[in-house]
C-alpha cells in the first residue's frame, strides 16, 4: 500500500513546489496584461504605441511587463522608474537590443545610437562628444546655421507679396537638411540631386521606425521579407553608402592636395566639417584607437538619423502650438523685439537673453517629444527594480511622452503653458526625469547642444521676422489639427501651412 501511495505523494509534493514557485514569480514579476498565444501582447500596441502603452500603464502600473512575441518588454511610465533605469542602474540597462534593420542601415550597428554597450561604443561615443558635438565645435559651426537661416527667411519673404500659405513643414525640413549636409559632408545637395537626397533621407528615417515582427516572433520573419521592407532597406543602404563613399573620396583627395601644399590642419578644431574631423582622427590616431571607413560612414549616418528629422519635427510642433496660441506667440515676438531692437536677424548671442523662447521650446518638448518612446534598452543581468525581478535580456521601453503628461508631475498636463518653465530649474538634459526628450545617462543623446541651438535660432527668427496667421478654409483646419504620423518620429499627420506677412512695425 505504501508503495502505491508514495508516487502519489511525490507528484503532489512536486506540484506544490511548482505552484509555490509560480506564485512567488507572479508576486515578484512586474504586473502584466493578459496575453495571447504566440504573439503575446503585440496586438495591444496599436498604431500609436506611446498612447496605448499609457492607457495600459494606467491600469497595470508605471512598471509593466509585456510579452511581445517571445520577447519580454518592460514598459516604464513614471519619472521615478525612469530614474532607476537611466541613473541608479544605468550600466545594467545600457545595452541596445539587436535589430536586423539596424544591421542593414547602420553598418551592423556600428553607429553610436544602436551599437552594443561595450568598449567599441565607448570609443565612438567619445569621438562624438569630444570632436563632433562638443559645445566648442557647435559654436564654430554658427556661420553655417546663420547663412542657411538667412536663405530660409528670404524664401518666406518672397512669399509675403502673394499672401499664399507657406508649407512650413517642407521649408523647415529642407533648411535643417541643408545645415546638416554642410556640417557633416561639407556641402549641400541642390537641384535634382537635392530632390533625390531628400527622398533617400525620408526613406531612411521611415525604415528606422519600421516595426519588424520577426524581431519579436522569429518564425514570422518571412512576413517582413514578403512585404519588401528588407529589399527596400538594402537598396536605401546601398544608395546611402555610395553617396558617403563619394563624399569620403572627395575629402581624401582634397586632403592630398592640401598636403602637397603643406596646408594640412593639425587639430580637429581646424577641420571644416565632420568628414574632415573623422579623417583627421583616422590619420593621426588622435584618440589612441583606430577607426576605419565603415566607422566614419556610420557616424555620419548618425548625424542624419538623429540630427535632421527630430529637429524638423520639433520646429513643426513649436510653430503649430504658437499658431494655436496667439498670445504665446505675441509674448515671444515681444521678447525678440526687446532683445534685437531694430535688427532684422536674431543672432545666437541673443538666445541667452530669451528665457521665454526657452520656455516655449521646453513646453513643446514636453507635449510633443520627437521620439515619444525612447530608443529601447536591454538589461544585461538579472536585477531587482522597484521591488520587481527583471530578467537579463529584457527590453525596456521608456514612455517619455506619457511621463511628460503625468499629472503627478505637471499641473494641467494636456495644456500648452510655457509659463510653467519660467523661473524653473527643470531642463531637458537628462537631469530631471519627468522631462527626458533626449534620454539620460550613458545612452542619452550626445547631440543636445547641437539640436537645441539649431532649433532655437530658427524658431526665434521665424517669429521675430514675420507675423504668422492660420490660413483660411480647409488648410486652416489642418493647421489646427494635432493628429500624428505613425513611426519612430512623431510628425504632424498633415503638412503645416501658415500665412506669413512682413513684421509690422
Amino acid at each position: 500500500m505504501l508503495l502505491i501511495l508514495l508516487p502519489i505523494f511525490l507528484i503532489l509534493f512536486l506540484q506544490t513546489i511548482k505552484w509555490y514557485s509560480n506564485s512567488t514569480k507572479r508576486k515578484t514579476s512586474p504586473p502584466s496584461p493578459p496575453k495571447l498565444p504566440v504573439i503575446g501582447n503585440l496586438h495591444q500596441l496599436g498604431l500609436f504605441p506611446h498612447r496605448t502603452l499609457q492607457s495600459l500603464a494606467r491600469k497595470h502600473g508605471p512598471v509593466m511587463l509585456l510579452h511581445l512575441g517571445s520577447v519580454p518588454v518592460l514598459v516604464i511610465s513614471s519619472a521615478e522608474a525612469a530614474c532607476e533605469i537611466m541613473k541608479t542602474h544605468d550600466r545594467v540597462f545600457a545595452n541596445r537590443p539587436h535589430g536586423k534593420l539596424y544591421d542593414i542601415l547602420l553598418y551592423d550597428s556600428k553607429d553610436v545610437s544602436t551599437a552594443p554597450y561595450g568598449e567599441y561604443w565607448r570609443q565612438i561615443r567619445s569621438i562624438s562628444v569630444l570632436h563632433l558635438l562638443s559645445v566648442k565645435r557647435v559654436r564654430s559651426l554658427r556661420c553655417v546655421r546663420e547663412e542657411e537661416i538667412m536663405l530660409m527667411m528670404e524664401k518666406i519673404r518672397n512669399s509675403c507679396s502673394s499672401a499664399s500659405p507657406v508649407n512650413l513643414s517642407g521649408l523647415i525640413a529642407r533648411t535643417i537638411n541643408d545645415i546638416v549636409c554642410r556640417v557633416a559632408l561639407g556641402r549641400k545637395y541642390g537641384g535634382e540631386s537635392g530632390k533625390g537626397f531628400k527622398k533617400l533621407l525620408e526613406e531612411f528615417t521611415e525604415l528606422l521606425g519600421s516595426f519588424i515582427v520577426g524581431d519579436y516572433v522569429p518564425w514570422l520573419g518571412w512576413l517582413t521579407w514578403i512585404s519588401g521592407v528588407y529589399a527596400k532597406a538594402n537598396r536605401v543602404a546601398k544608395e546611402f553608402d555610395d553617396l558617403l563613399e563619394e563624399v569620403v573620396e572627395e575629402h581624401i583627395n582634397r586632403e592630398k592636395g592640401a598636403s602637397n601644399k603643406k596646408d594640412v590642419r593639425s587639430d580637429s578644431e581646424g577641420q571644416s566639417d565632420f568628414v574632415d574631423v573623422l579623417l583627421w582622427i583616422q590619420r593621426t590616431n588622435a584618440l589612441g584607437f583606430s577607426i576605419d571607413r565603415t566607422v566614419i560612414k556610420a557616424l555620419i549616418l548618425d548625424m542624419f538619423s538623429a540630427g535632421t528629422d527630430t529637429i524638423s519635427t520639433l520646429l513643426e510642433w513649436e510653430m503649430t502650438e504658437l499658431l494655436r496660441h496667439p498670445l504665446v506667440m505675441k509674448k515671444l515676438k515681444d521678447e525678440g523685439k526687446n532683445v534685437a531692437g531694430d535688427r532684422v536677424h536674431i543672432t545666437e548671442e541673443d538666445l541667452d537673453q530669451m528665457p521665454y523662447l526657452m520656455a516655449v521650446v521646453k513646453e513643446t518638448l514636453r507635449l510633443h517629444p520627437p521620439i515619444p518612446l525612447l530608443v529601447p534598452r536591454e538589461s544585461s543581468q538579472d536585477i531587482q527594480l522597484k521591488g520587481y525581478q527583471v530578467k537579463a535580456g529584457t527590453r525596456v521601453f521608456i514612455n517619455a511622452w506619457a511621463i511628460a503628461r503625468d499629472p503627478a508631475y505637471w499641473e494641467e498636463p494636456e495644456e500648452f503653458k510655457p509659463e510653467r518653465f519660467l523661473n524653473s530649474s527643470v531642463d531637458v538634459k537628462g537631469n530631471d526625469f519627468h522631462l527626458i526628450p533626449f534620454g539620460a545617462g550613458r545612452r542619452g543623446c550626445p547631440g543636445i547642444a547641437y539640436a537645441m541651438v539649431a532649433n532655437e535660432i530658427v524658431l526665434a527668427n521665424l517669429i521675430h521676422q514675420f507675423d504668422w496667421e492660420i490660413p483660411s478654409g480647409f488648410a486652416g483646419e489642418k493647421t489646427l489639427d494635432l493628429s500624428e504620423t505613425v513611426g519612430l518620429t512623431m510628425h504632424r499627420k498633415s503638412p503645416l501651412m501658415a500665412v506669413a506677412t512682413t513684421k509690422k512695425k
